[in-house]
């Protein structure tokens, strides 16, 4: 499967309660993004709250999201797990369901090493045939994957077809690029760095933007891909304050609560102990979404 543009991330809506993932929320959440022009659609990311939900609602959210894109275009179901075995539980789920690949991070308590992480993707891709997404993001996993890893999996483990890579750090890109002769395809995990990582040949840019943006994102890409850099900038820096902010801010609650400014009902605030957005951060995302989309 060879997938290009943009990857978009839909939150995860909880019901008034907050007791379990609003289904229906989160089917309007995807067709937005579907409306939009999204590529691809990745449940269970960081901006879906993945980390704090039990395994049925995880299956719940997974199995939906599949039902509801409906084939339209590949779906990328996220799996981060401190235990390979919990790991291997969801990728059979994903499998089972349709999912038609998986982004797999490994999460770390105890520091791992590269035969460690290396056995942690061979025991996953053994129990599936799903293509295999490296997504390192040493920010909230805890786990740092370097290039000259990431290339060795990839040459050493068939299913892993490709890599996200979020340390903002675009000579990571280069390194995976020249490391691999160009043969591994890699995706932008960082947002402010969106323009410079499709420039360099990045296959597509993973992102939950396309929630508060609309079409400038895959804008962007059109642009990258037509060689228009000019028009690519002048889009890049039209998002980029919004871009910033929502990552230094969060973005479940960032996202969140810029879907709600926008008419989108988006069920509970984040699950505890992360919180919703407050009246300054509000305040902002509002003023940056009318300076960038004016009505």
């Amino acid at each position: 499967m060879k997938l290009t543009g943009i990857i978009a991330y839909p939150i995860t809506p909880f019901t008034k309660d907050g007791t379990q993932p609003d289904l229906n929320k989160l089917a309007h959440n995807i067709e937005l993004l579907l409306q939009n022009g999204c590529d691809a659609i990745a449940p269970l990311g960081s901006t879906g709250e993945s980390a704090y939900l039990s395994f049925a609602e995880w299956q719940q959210v997974a199995q939906h999201s599949v039902q509801v894109v409906a084939g339209c275009v590949p779906v990328i179901i996220g799996i981060s797990e401190l235990t390979t075995e919990q790991a291997i539980h969801k990728a059979r789920f994903a499998e089972e369901i349709g999912a038609d690949a998986i982004m797999v991070i490994p999460v770390s308590y105890w520091k791992l090493t590269d035969d460690e992480i290396c056995g942690y993707y061979k025991a996953i891709a053994a129990e599936v045939s799903l293509p295999v997404m490296i997504y390192n993001n040493p920010a909230t996993s805890g786990v740092d994957m370097s290039p000259e890893l990431i290339v060795k999996m990839f040459r050493g483990i068939p299913q892993i077809t490709m890599v996200k890579e979020s340390t903002g750090d675009i000579q990571r890109m280069h390194k995976i690029h020249q490391l691999s002769s160009g043969e591994l395809p890699f995706y932008n995990g960082s947002n402010p760095l969106a323009l410079e990582a499709l420039c360099a040949g990045a296959s597509g840019w993973c992102t939950a933007a396309p929630n508060l943006l609309g079409m400038l994102p895959k804008e962007l890409f059109s642009h990258i891909q037509a060689g228009d850099l000019q028009a690519a900038k002048e889009n890049f820096y039209r998002q980029l304050p919004l871009l910033s902010f929502i990552v230094s801010g969060g973005l479940p609650k960032t996202v969140k609560a810029g879907l709600a400014l926008k008419g989108v009902e988006v069920g509970q605030p984040p699950r505890k102990p992360l919180t919703a957005a407050n009246e300054q951060e509000i305040a902002t995302l509002s003023r940056l979404l009318k300076q960038i989309l004016p009505e």
